[in-house]
């Protein structure tokens, strides 16, 4: 992994924003159905959110500028990750912060389901 994508990802995680901080909470120390997620963690090219590699899923916590300013990136990056076998939620900060339980539901349901 180059030196300057661990560095980015080092600082990503001193720096998250209130709702991955919210959803880090939940998500670490196997809280969350005993899985181990890794937050701001490098795949491929890419520095996901949260990703846990056992059930090969990945969170993406994401803010207004992903409305215009990033759509076409976004859709690029989960095609590629997806290509790499990897299931990818996405979700905006207000409904990560607003309502937390709902967001932890739908993961739940989602990891029931065997992979497509």
């Amino acid at each position: 992994m180059p030196k300057l994508m661990t560095q980015r990802a080092r600082q990503l995680r001193k720096n998250m924003t209130d709702a991955e901080r919210r959803l880090w909470y939940h998500l670490r120390a196997r809280r969350f159905l005993g899985l181990k997620f890794r937050r701001q963690q490098p795949v491929g090219n890419y520095i996901v959110d949260f990703v846990c590699f056992e059930k090969k899923i990945i969170i993406e916590v994401d803010g207004g500028q992903h409305l215009e300013q990033q759509a076409d990136y976004d859709a690029k990056r989960t095609s590629w990750l997806e290509g790499q076998g990897f299931r990818v939620f996405r979700f905006w900060n207000n409904d990560v912060l607003k309502d937390t339980d709902a967001v932890l539901c739908f993961l739940e349901d989602k990891l029931s389901l065997p992979s497509p």
